[in-house]
């Protein structure tokens, strides 16, 4: 007798999820606009000045949340680089032993908590029994923070984000990467430009990637004058990933353990 169990053939592809701050959004729900947008939009009727100054407070719980969660932190570097690193390639296996690196030095890594190289990074971080931290960020298209970060925190502001990578880190490296990779490369650059934050080693991995942008910047905008000549010391390029490791340590301190936040 056929059977009539018909569950197989209605079962509905898994849509991806999306993360909103500390909510899981899946399904039509995770189609709506990010947190950013609704913020950054100008296309808002007048309704905004009954929404934005909510915004201010949702805006402040997530600074209160990274401050809360990192203040103890200790000596860390960033690590930047492509979420579309694969993990057989050399990028990732670079991102990898610069995090084995730090972690045995006692500092804390930190990474956007994706995939790809940042992946690489958190990985090598906990196979040297360090802390491995993800700062996570609202996006259109996401996997959630990668399986060997074990402090994550999920933003829904950029600009939030982005100043726990400053605040907390005492350099940061750069591997290959895209918009994501350039935009905290020149915001890192910026503020140290700008003595903003002083004694902040940033690191390019990867000469034939980023030598031809350190050219550009060389030939045109400093030939320009848009730049002093001398800005271009603010950041080293090397394609030794332990070397690499050692020039963002090189002004900071690491504090012998590494393995993970005091407990409350």
């Amino acid at each position: 007798m056929p059977s009539n169990d018909k569950r197989g053939q209605f079962d509905p592809v898994p849509d991806p999820a999306r993360r909103r701050g500390s909510v899981v959004l899946r399904h039509k729900q995770a189609q709506t606009p990010q947190a950013d947008r609704y913020l950054l939009d100008s296309h808002e009727g007048s309704g905004f000045t009954h929404t934005d100054p909510w915004r201010v407070l949702r805006i402040q719980s997530e600074f209160v949340e990274g401050f809360g969660t990192l203040s103890e932190l200790g000596p860390a570097v960033s690590v930047f680089g492509s979420a579309r690193a694969h993990r057989d390639s050399e990028n990732y296996a670079h991102a990898e032993t610069i995090g084995r690196i730090l972690a045995e030095a006692g500092y804390a890594v930190i990474t956007g908590g994706g995939p790809g190289a940042m992946e690489g990074a958190n990985k090598g971080a906990v196979s040297a029994a360090g802390t491995s931290v993800g700062l996570g960020i609202e996006l259109p298209f996401e996997t959630g923070l990668n399986e060997w970060v074990d402090v994550g925190i999920n933003f829904r502001y950029f600009f939030a984000r982005k100043t726990m990578f400053v605040k907390y880190s005492q350099g940061f490296i750069v591997l290959p990467g895209g918009f994501g990779t350039l935009d905290e490369l020149f915001e890192a650059l910026t503020l140290v430009q700008t003595e903003k934050v002083t004694s902040f080693p940033i690191v390019l991995m990867g000469t034939a990637y980023w030598g031809p942008l350190l050219d550009w910047l060389r030939g045109t905008v400093a030939a320009h004058g848009a730049i002093s000549p001398s800005d271009l010391n603010l950041v080293k390029i090397t394609d030794d990933p332990v070397e690499a490791a050692q020039l963002a340590m090189a002004h900071g301190n690491g504090n012998g353990n590494g393995h993970g936040l005091p407990k409350e």
